[in-house]
């Protein structure tokens, strides 16, 4: 059985592998395609895709857009990119400016409570455009202030942390119509590692099929059987695709592997195969 993953990232955003080494390693797993999917940045595409045709490796060029509703942060994946997206460019300018913004009131936040870190520090460990939180941390561990990565968003980073500032992100009615205008193929990532009000998700779901959502993210390395299941309901009611992927980090989450999460993924070819056959009913490429 050939396996994919459609849902990694490269150290362009928070991930630890370059685009090429990410490749590589989708390679030495036999994987058959891999979608690139980083933070507010294209950057790493022609890097990966250039890898990618040099080992006769499939790579879909995408990327992950995070968008606020009033039950926290809902992550949307776009597939097939197309390489002239400049609407999609100059709103990633504007995300990444907000994300700096953010990264210098944490920075203060974290000076202010005795820690001796700056961003220049976080510019030396952040290797793409895509600068943020994963990259502090690791300042946090390199400078000895946390054991590991976890303690970092734990006692500073994350929403209970003493640094935590929340993050302006857009709204995931622009994000759908924003990927869906360029031609992508939209996704909802990892639906179910929030816990909603019953009946929030499939209302919600079911207003960004108007949009412009065309998948469901059922296969994720967070998500237990029970999930998929959910996950394959919510597709089956407004008629959306399915889509799956590792959610690979490199070592900014340990445990999970390309291709097979932590250990019981398993993503199948077929299942590329007919979110193709969902584009060209369409008249989109593949």
């Amino acid at each position: 059985m050939k396996l994919i993953d459609l849902h990694t990232h490269t150290s362009a955003s928070d991930g630890t592998d370059s685009p090429s080494a990410l490749v590589k390693k989708a390679h030495a797993a036999a994987l058959a395609a891999l979608a690139v999917t980083d933070h507010d940045t294209l950057s790493g595409l022609e890097e990966a895709e250039e890898t990618g045709r040099s080992l006769g490796i499939r790579v879909i060029r995408g990327c992950e857009l995070s968008t606020g509703t009033e039950h926290g942060e809902v992550h949307i994946l776009g597939l097939w990119l197309p390489r002239k997206a400049q609407s999609l460019q100059d709103q990633l300018v504007q995300l990444r400016r907000k994300r700096a913004e953010r990264n210098a009131r944490i920075v203060d936040r974290l000076r202010g409570l005795g820690l001796a870190i700056s961003l220049e520090d976080v510019r030396e460990v952040a290797q793409g455009e895509s600068v943020g939180r994963p990259h502090i941390a690791e300042v946090l561990l390199r400078k000895g202030y946390v054991k590991d990565l976890r303690q970092a968003f734990v006692d500073y980073l994350g929403s209970h942390g003493k640094a935590f500032v929340p993050k302006e992100v857009l709204e995931p009615e622009t994000a759908v119509r924003l990927l869906a205008q360029l031609g992508a193929t939209v996704c909802l990532a990892h639906p179910m590692l929030q816990k909603y009000p019953r009946g929030w998700l499939e209302g919600f779901t079911g207003r960004l099929a108007g949009y412009g959502l065309t998948a469901v993210e059922a296969w994720h390395s967070e998500h237990s059987e029970a999930d998929v299941r959910a996950c394959l309901a919510l597709a089956r009611r407004f008629g959306l695709g399915l889509s799956g992927g590792s959610d690979y980090h490199g070592g900014n989450k340990p445990g999970i592997c390309l291709g097979v999460g932590r250990g019981g993924l398993r993503i199948c070819l077929e299942v590329l195969e007919a979110l193709e056959a969902r584009r060209r009913a369409q008249g989109l490429p593949c």
